[in-house]
């Protein structure tokens, strides 16, 4: 099917409004919901959203301030749970978007949390490691009466990582005057982290492809997949692929986009870019437009980079039979409806890169427990997640005659719904 707008391979100029994204979809599922209006508008209502001042010395001696958020969702299943971002334009909107789908996500795989989100409006590469260092210890303090094991448990998002978790735990620890391990998950395995926590989202992605595959009798050894954003996500996803005879075919980065017909080296090509820091000049590979990573003939298609990456302008041109969400909101609600009628199967982010937060909760119950589990048990046990949660949407999908995001959704919002409803209203 074509249509005018399939000739404009850029996505839209204005962003992707996650906040607005998040409240749409709630509309969309309305129909098939059974949920309470309380519970309705607890979603749409955060129950907080802080906005605090980082001041900052730099290393030439001068103070900057930086904008921080952190904003708690809900805790009607438990203490909040989310990523903390450093991103350059964030702002409010973009942290309750992200903050409530994971409320929703979190309640798709069965987890005691709630939803939250965090970050600062910073550019991370324009900082110096101490700079880095002392604004993520500020933005902690400002934070520290509000997160916590059994509050709210931050991890690392775009532009953190494990050494930014530390700095928070220990942060957090000074000031509580006490050792408190399970702040924050995705730390450095010395301090209390789990084994498999970074490869987590990439292999939860990989692992919600298989089952959806197996569902609709695609054979893995004979298909190919296309990975769009080669970070942390977009890397282990395609490894995990490779693992099961999938030939990655194309990847791309920020820089660019490379092919190779009979498929590429993954674990050669992660070598490059930590050699090089692009996919660009990869040997063997060709060089191609990295838009074009969206209209390959594959039957996998993985964009793991950005919010809003396929849209109502190249929808129409998708070729795989099967799209998982390895980024948050990577398909536009235009987008998701013309992939329908294209007959495509798209996996809800809400589901696919779920791994990220099921391991961050094995990392959290390992810290209660200071009892730690083997690689083996960790990805054993998040395909097995994954499975499950698959299999419920599935049920909800085929009962409700529906797609799988919004069966996802149907499935999130009746745990929720029952939660909210037991715990009532206070006082």
């Amino acid at each position: 099917m074509t249509r005018p707008e399939d000739n404009n391979p850029s996505p839209p100029d204005r962003q992707l409004n996650l906040w607005h994204a998040f409240l749409e979809q709630i509309e969309d599922t309305l129909p098939h919901l059974n949920a309470t209006s309380e519970t309705l508008e607890y979603l749409r209502h955060p129950k907080r959203m802080v906005t605090v001042s980082v001041p900052v010395r730099m290393d030439d001696n001068s103070v900057r301030f930086f904008t921080g958020y952190r904003v708690q969702h809900s805790i009607s299943r438990g203490p909040g749970k989310g990523g903390i971002r450093y991103r350059a334009g964030l702002n409010l909107d973009e942290m309750r978007g992200l903050a409530a789908s994971m409320t929703i996500k979190c309640a798709v795989m069965g987890l005691p949390f709630g939803g939250a989100k965090g970050g600062i409006d910073v550019d991370p590469k324009k900082l110096s490691r101490d700079e880095l260092e002392r604004m993520t210890r500020r933005y902690t303090s400002e934070l520290v009466d509000l997160i916590g094991p059994d509050k709210d448990i931050p991890a690392p998002d775009t532009g953190t990582d494990e050494q930014t978790m530390a700095w928070i735990m220990d942060t957090y620890s000074q000031n509580k005057g006490t050792t408190s391990t399970g702040v924050v998950t995705g730390k450095p395995i010395s301090m209390g982290g789990s084994l498999g926590r970074l490869e987590a989202p990439g292999r939860g992605v990989a692992n919600s492809i298989f089952g959806v595959a197996a569902r609709e009798n695609i054979d893995l050894a004979n298909s190919s997949a296309a990975v769009q954003g080669f970070g942390v996500v977009g890397s282990y996803a395609a490894l995990a692929m490779l693992e099961r005879g999938v030939r990655v075919v194309a990847v791309s980065d920020s820089s660019g986009a490379v092919y190779r017909h009979d498929g590429l080296d993954i674990r050669a090509l992660i070598a490059h870019k930590l050699e090089t820091g692009s996919v660009q000049n990869f040997a063997g590979a060709k060089k191609i437009d990295r838009d074009s990573i969206f209209t390959l003939p594959v039957d996998i298609l993985v964009p793991s980079a950005r919010e809003g990456s396929i849209h109502a302008g190249n929808a129409g041109r998708v070729e795989a039979r099967i799209i998982a969400e390895g980024a948050n909101h990577p398909v536009t609600r235009e987008a998701d409806l013309i992939l329908r009628e294209e007959g495509r199967t798209v996996i809800p982010d809400v589901l696919a890169n779920a791994g990220g937060v099921t391991v961050s909760y094995y990392e959290w119950v390992q810290d209660f427990n200071n009892f730690y589990w083997s690689i083996d048990e960790i990805n054993a046990n998040l395909e097995k997640h994954i499975a499950r949660a698959l299999n419920e949407i599935y049920e909800v999908a085929l009962g409700k005659k529906t797609d799988l995001r919004t069966a996802a959704y149907v499935l999130a919002i009746s745990r929720i719904n029952e939660s909210t409803n037991l715990r009532g209203l206070y006082p």
